[in-house]
């Protein structure tokens, strides 16, 4: 399998879905959907709703009604990134090779397309419910999509994140803390919405999440890592922002050589919970593995 060739045709196949679902650009409120839809289409890896929806192939998933969970996740991410470029956050003019939203529409606007992708991805989701409106899963899989992206889950590691800025009392249990929730959620909300939506059983599920925890912070350790080893050409942001931001890192609380170790034992302990699975599916464990050789 070339794993390149087949994230590739998966993200095309992503952003079709994805685009249906965006907002049409019309109305006194213009603007604010113009925002909206430039921050989606800045382009991305598109990782988590690929997971989500692989995940869903994995144990038997073969209805539509996926699809709106797809395009919500990648607008709470989306919107979780154009916040984290404000000024007052990480203060970032590119992302993706091309310039921020609030670079580009201004600050305020900015924070109501964050504001607006939001809201927007949970109208969306909702969608689910027409799509099947007997099915009690999709009542379950907003729950974990709520959950995940807000004060338990990703938003709550945001705040931890803020407040660790200058803080001379890093330690490794905070910065895990941070990245489960941070990074790790959403990637767990999506692997976990998956595997319910396809009505795999409670061990399953637990342990599905078990892995997508350990993909969630292999996956930001190796961004810190690129923090610090890549460019911004490659990138498409700019590197160093850790560091200008005076941010204690996985990198800088460990050092390069044991952060690249532990990104492999991370992905290899994820994968080795795949393995134990009866049902399979080539792809996601390969794409897992694939992630701790990116270049961005």
């Amino acid at each position: 399998m070339d794993i390149r060739e087949e994230i590739k045709k998966r993200v095309v196949e992503t952003e079709k879905i994805i685009d249906s679902f965006l907002p049409k650009e019309e109305g006194l409120q213009k603007q604010i959907m113009e925002a909206m839809n430039y921050s989606v289409r800045a382009g991305g890896k598109r990782l988590r709703p690929i997971l989500m929806f692989e995940t869903y192939r994995l144990f038997g998933g073969k209805s539509k009604v996926i699809e709106p969970f797809m395009a919500a996740i990648e607008m709470i991410h989306t919107y979780s990134l154009v916040h984290d470029d404000l000024p007052a956050m990480d203060n970032d003019e590119y992302r993706r090779g091309k310039k921020t939203t609030h670079a580009v529409f201004g600050e305020a606007m900015g924070i109501l397309a964050g504001d607006a992708l939001l809201n927007y991805a949970f109208e969306t989701a909702s969608q689910a419910f027409d799509l099947e409106p007997e099915n009690i899963k999709v009542g379950k899989a907003m729950q974990i999509l709520a959950k995940k992206a807000g004060i338990y889950g990703m938003v709550g590691g945001q705040t931890v994140d803020i407040l660790a800025e200058n803080d001379n009392e890093m330690t490794e249990e905070k910065l895990h803390f941070i990245y489960h929730l941070k990074t790790g959620a959403l990637i767990e909300s999506a692997m976990l919405i998956g595997a319910v939506l396809a009505g795999a059983t409670k061990n399953e599920q637990k342990l599905m999440e078990k892995a997508a925890s350990s993909v969630g912070l292999a996956f930001q350790i190796q961004d810190d890592i690129l923090d610090v080893t890549s460019t911004t050409e490659v990138l498409g942001k700019p590197v160093g922002s850790d560091e200008k931001n005076n941010k204690t890192t996985y990198v800088t609380f460990a050092g390069l050589e044991k952060a690249k170790n532990d990104v492999s034992r991370l992905t290899e302990l994820a994968v080795s919970d795949m393995d134990s699975l009866v049902v399979k599916n080539e792809f996601l464990t390969e794409l897992l593995k694939y992630l701790i050789s990116r270049e961005k």
